[in-house]
């Protein structure tokens, strides 16, 4: 069980946000950027993945690697990752270590050391980062690397979020200080802090781990928006390494800044198509050699703020392609027209709750989706509510979920083949 959200708002412009969750063990830490993937410009692709490794490299206080080995040592955990729309630093450790964390935060926020030699370091590493985790394996980061230029038009929708390797290296040490300067100014991050603590203690401590970083002017988000064309958009992806072929498909989810209902009612869709054996979409692939997930967001709820993506993604035998994606759109035509109801929505709602409640039973998770709700949403508590209208929905609230990923406006399908193999 968790207590009501404490907020404030240092003069520096940070926001902090913190939570007390009865029965935790330990303190999870979640400082927030608004600045991703989305928010880079022309010839700086993969810049805010980049600058998320030189966070790590040390500041004013801090040797290189000394943070992850201060968390490590008293137990805990530390990453960082890279979204769309933010960039997040996270750590879990017993309650005890929670100021030294923040003052490590704090350090980096204010006094990041940055150098021809440690981004030449960094660059390498995100280098081969790609080459593992995309050009090098199998459906590498298949669909969100590939569908997002399939669906929008404007370049910070579309790109590759790993970036163009040219751009990577045309990156210097003062176009890193001057990213800094820009988008880690502690008016345009949120910290959260949840689990066993006091909020009033948690909020003091951070008050007096920050209030020594300067504030500094905070840029306005980026303009994401574009009108969803009338029409399905559709595109081939040819991958020299998967085994076999595979389709995805992309249809936009409501704006949750302004339709909370509507997003959850998409989360339910997502687990009576995909979850479980005896799920509506899995069930009718299995005939065709098909094997499907569907996603209420590349990076899951909430992860960005609008346009977000519904996403379906199905691999399937060679030759099967056209028979997949007739399956998977008659049976979202289905749901549509009111084909699920009953037992079978009531099983949907209670997977979708079951796991958002487990994700949030992770302290990291928690502290994260804390964070990212104040930051891209106004609201950290945004994931409370997600999870009570998930609670609420109804039968037609599905069957409008359904009708929306089923219309051709807004939606892209993209067929990944491998070389020479027909659809």
């Amino acid at each position: 069980m968790s207590d009501a959200i404490h907020h404030e708002t240092l003069a520096n412009g940070l926001r902090i946000v913190a939570q007390r969750v009865r029965g935790a063990s330990g303190v999870g830490v979640s400082v927030n950027y608004r600045v991703g993937f989305r928010t880079e410009k022309p010839t700086r692709s993969g810049f805010a993945h980049l600058f998320e490794h030189m966070m790590f490299q040390g500041s004013r206080n801090t040797a290189a690697g000394e943070h992850f080995a201060s968390v490590q040592a008293c137990g805990g955990i530390v990453n960082g990752n890279t979204f769309p729309d933010s960039t997040d630093y996270y750590q879990v450790v017993p309650g005890a270590a929670l100021r030294m964390v923040l003052e490590l935060e704090a350090d980096r926020m204010g006094f990041l050391t940055i150098s021809p030699d440690l981004l030449a370091t960094q660059r390498n590493v995100v280098k081969e980062e790609i080459r593992l985790q995309v050009t090098g394996k199998p459906y590498g980061g298949f669909p969100w690397t590939v569908l997002p230029g399939v669906m929008f038009e404007r370049w910070e929708n579309t790109h590759n979020g790993f970036g163009e390797l040219a751009d990577l290296d045309a990156a210097t040490a003062e176009d890193c200080a001057d990213f800094f300067r820009t988008y880690y100014a502690p008016g345009n991050a949120v910290l959260a802090m949840c689990g066993d603590l006091a909020p009033e203690q948690a909020v003091a401590a951070a008050r007096t781990a920050f209030a020594h970083v300067p504030a500094r002017p905070v840029p306005a988000p980026p303009d994401l928006h574009e009108p969803a064309p009338a029409g399905e958009r559709r595109a081939t992806h040819h991958d020299a390494l998967a085994p076999q072929p595979a389709l995805a498909l992309g249809a936009r989810l409501p704006d949750a800044r302004h339709d909370v209902r509507g997003y959850a009612a998409h989360v339910a869709l997502a687990h009576l198509l995909t979850t479980g054996n005896h799920a509506r979409l899995r069930t009718a692939l299995i005939p065709f050699g098909a094997k499907v997930d569907s996603a209420t967001g590349y990076f899951g709820p909430m992860t960005v703020t609008h346009p977000d993506t519904f996403v379906i993604v199905a691999h399937h035998r060679a030759g099967q392609g056209d028979r997949t994606e007739e399956v998977v759109k008659g049976q979202l035509a289905d749901v549509a027209g009111g084909a699920a109801r009953g037992a079978e929505t009531a099983r949907a709602v209670a997977c979708a709750r079951t796991r958002f409640y487990r994700d949030f039973d992770s302290l990291a998770y928690r502290a994260r989706f804390l964070a990212r709700g104040a930051l891209l949403f106004g609201r950290a508590d945004i994931g409370e509510q997600l999870a009570r209208h998930i609670g609420d929905l109804t039968d037609a609230d599905i069957t409008a979920a359904a009708a929306n990923v089923s219309s051709p406006a807004g939606r892209a399908l993209i067929n990944l083949l491998p070389e020479e193999t027909p659809r």
